[in-house]
């Protein structure tokens, strides 16, 4: 059997929210309270689904004088971005999973 050689440096790499230990991270009281709400009821559910967009609604492709122009999804620059998404997660498992509701009408 062959093994495998890893050639990326596996200390180096952060994922995008991470904070070195430490540092000070102004908006961790907001992530904090994001990351804590609880998705318990179907009609709140439904309402973060619709708040919460499934895709950028920011990304585009424009065309201008004939030249095409592509408008990179902004979302990700959103320092909540994660958490929003999480959030946006939770609500769509309550829906299907404890209610038993199709949500579809909710995915991209």
């Amino acid at each position: 059997m062959e093994s495998v050689t890893h050639t990326h440096d596996h200390h180096s790499y952060h994922p995008s929210n991470y904070r070195k230990p430490g540092s000070f991270d102004i908006l961790s009281p907001l992530r904090r309270f994001v990351d804590g709400i609880l998705v318990k009821n179907s009609r709140f559910a439904h309402f973060i689904c619709k708040t919460i967009p499934c895709c950028c609604p920011f990304e585009r492709d424009l065309k201008l004088f004939g030249r095409s122009f592509h408008v990179p999804p902004m979302c990700k620059l959103n320092p909540l971005y994660d958490n929003l998404v999480g959030l946006r997660f939770r609500a769509l498992s309550y829906l299907a999973d404890d209610c038993g509701e199709d949500v579809t009408k909710y995915i991209c």
